[in-house]
């Protein structure tokens, strides 16, 4: 397994130049004033194109053979910048370029890239895929490193449980670390408790699969000091609280924050950024056994603080709880932590546009513009102080699962903040993992979420 390797083997981009096919990519008004080569506006007359968004037109040349493609960007191509993905699905195989685009390199080719994606692992691709010139005004190498973190983020949330559980995912975060130079410990099974991981412990028990945390560390000391948490729930079946069928469906992306961590992980480490970088991955199955924590039950986490479970549901909230404790005891400038956490935040914003919180007034403007300037949506929600009410517990200092099932996406982020104290800045980022329906950058299937505004902000923080 090697993740960066994945976008050099099936790369979606050509470098080689020589002979390859153009791409008009055209509004309506090229269409209506002419504005383009004469054959192709001649036979896209005749085909009654208009440059639709995402339409695609072939154009042959005298001869009758292919000559080249018309692609509609729709009367505001600013509206869908990353539209250029869906030509990757809609060209024949072959090499190709663009020829005019109201675009910016970088922007194109990103959505191209990002619209080549396929999960192949379980079958072969149905076609083999067109590649696209890189021109020599683009950033060739910032996007391929963008492009391969997003693919390792859909890719490991993609694949089944049966193949990504908790050892499964330290070999990918191995396997990354080999790749970088970076250094890899794992606390795993019973040493959870020696070595006072708690709550991790607790929800992975039952799993015949053995929890774990995992830590990857990269950079020079002296850097900024930035630390990536994300939850790896490898499955989640609710635990006692048992998840109904259609709810258990899609927990194989319960390891989403991990899988977007790594993602992110991987794009800093490839800039080669001036960061002092540590990952913590707590890693585990939430599963069901005559060991499995109960409702009613009340543990100690590593920070001291106990813990009433009013709901073995609300599993991963505990691994961060003390994934988060430990990343704090070393006082990080940043702590960016990701997680597929709560339906709240699927109710509030959607499964496309993640809600962040912080207390960090400067940070929060900063991720904001970052996530206009990649297009990358997300949006801020409140650390409401006066919800703090809502996580207290009747015998423990908070509960899991607070009673009511209101403003659940940011009790979870109170109860979570409590655990965060030391550190200068902290966010927590409320994921959903899943594009629930295509698009033009994205197929149904794992998706990578709020990596790319966070790779823009930091490296922006850090230059």
């Amino acid at each position: 397994m090697a993740p960066y390797q994945y976008i050099e083997r099936h790369s979606p981009f050509s470098t080689k130049g020589g002979k390859t096919l153009p791409v008009f990519a055209v509004t309506p008004a090229h269409i209506e004033t002419g504005a383009i080569d004469p054959i192709a506006l001649d036979w896209a007359k005749k085909a009654g194109f208009k440059a639709d968004a995402g339409a695609v037109l072939l154009v042959p040349t005298d001869g009758g053979h292919l000559g080249g493609a018309l692609f509609g960007l729709g009367a505001n191509p600013s509206e869908n910048p990353y539209l250029a993905g869906k030509l990757a699905r809609s060209l024949p195989a072959g090499e190709w370029h663009i020829e005019t685009a109201p675009l910016t390199a970088n922007r194109l080719l990103l959505g191209y890239g990002l619209g080549s994606y396929s999960f192949n692992r379980y079958r072969p691709a149905k076609s083999r895929a067109p590649t696209l010139l890189i021109p020599q005004d683009a950033d060739a190498a910032d996007i391929k490193r963008q492009l391969a973190g997003a693919f390792l983020a859909r890719d490991l949330i993609n694949m089944p449980t049966n193949d990504m559980g908790p050892a499964e995912l330290e070999a990918v975060v191995r396997a990354l670390a080999a790749h970088y130079k970076a250094e890899v410990t794992a606390v795993v099974g019973e040493d959870l408790l020696k070595q006072n991981f708690p709550l991790v412990h607790t929800v992975g028990r039952a799993s015949d699969r053995a929890p774990r945390l995992l830590e990857m560390r990269w950079g020079k000391t002296g850097h900024r000091r930035i630390t990536l948490v994300g939850k790896g729930v490898c499955f989640d079946t609710g635990g006692l609280d048992i998840k109904p069928a259609t709810g258990m469906a899609l927990m194989k992306k319960d390891m989403g924050g991990a899988a977007n961590v790594l993602g992110l992980a991987l794009m800093i480490m490839d800039a080669k950024l001036k960061v002092d970088l540590r990952v913590i991955i707590p890693a585990v199955e939430n599963s069901i056994a005559g060991n499995a924590f109960r409702p009613g039950d009340v543990y100690r986490s590593r920070k001291g603080l106990t813990v009433q479970i009013d709901n073995t549901d609300a599993e991963g909230r505990l691994i961060l709880a003390d994934a988060l404790a430990y990343a704090d005891e070393e006082e990080a400038d940043l702590i960016v932590d990701m997680a597929t956490l709560t339906g709240a935040a699927r109710v509030a914003l959607g499964p496309d546009v993640p809600p962040f919180f912080t207390d960090d007034e400067d940070l929060a403007d900063e991720i904001a513009d970052a996530s206009i300037e990649t297009d990358d949506p997300l949006w801020r929600l409140p650390l409401y102080a006066g919800y703090e009410k809502n996580i207290r517990a009747q015998i423990a200092d908070l509960t899991n699962a607070p009673a009511g099932g209101m403003a659940g996406a940011i009790t979870a982020a109170l109860f979570l903040k409590r655990f965060v104290t030391n550190c200068r800045s902290w966010v927590h980022f409320d994921i959903y993992g899943w594009a629930q329906a295509e698009r033009p950058h994205s197929q149904v299937g794992g998706e990578a979420q709020a990596i790319r505004a966070l790779y823009h902000h930091i490296r922006k923080a850090v230059r």
